[in-house]
């Protein structure tokens, strides 16, 4: 398999971006307050290094498979630090990193939904659009760890 020149300018630009999530996720580990967010944010944070490697496969002519059927946000449960009607500086902190990091998802997503259709290689297409599905995934994750802790 070749890519194109701006098959690969794309995919090198999907790379600055994952790049940029492990690095946010790596930061606000170690800001978080709540063990559950830090652990959300590690979690995510490998999350996005393996997009960043499945990225760097198809730079090297390789297209790694992929599950297209992720469902780690519908089975996400975190457990509740933050009580309802609780506000406390710790709090405050953690639900900015959280809702800083739902935007963040939310563009990334929408990059590899418009970035899907710059490819005619079939599983190539696969495999972004079954990253961007886990980047929505992501989003869904950090949402319920708001409102399970009363941030919504």
């Amino acid at each position: 398999m070749v890519l194109t020149e701006k098959e690969t300018a794309t995919i090198k630009d999907l790379q600055t971006q994952e790049q940029g999530c492990i690095e946010k996720y790596g930061k606000y580990s170690t800001q978080a307050k709540d063990t559950v967010l830090k652990d959300l944010f590690n979690t995510l944070k490998k999350d996005e290094q393996q997009h960043y490697e499945s990225l760097s496969q198809v730079l090297n002519g390789q297209v790694p498979s992929c599950d297209c059927n992720d469902d780690k946000g519908k089975l996400y449960s975190p457990q509740a630090t933050y009580g309802p009607g609780v506000e406390s500086e710790d709090k405050k902190q953690d639900c900015f990193l959280a809702t800083d990091c739902i935007g963040t998802e939310k563009l990334i997503s929408s990059e590899y939904n418009s970035d899907v259709f710059a490819f005619a290689d079939t599983g190539i297409r696969k495999l972004l659009a079954d990253i961007q599905i886990e980047e929505q995934n992501h989003a869904e994750m950090l949402y319920k760890y708001k409102e399970v802790n009363g941030m919504v």
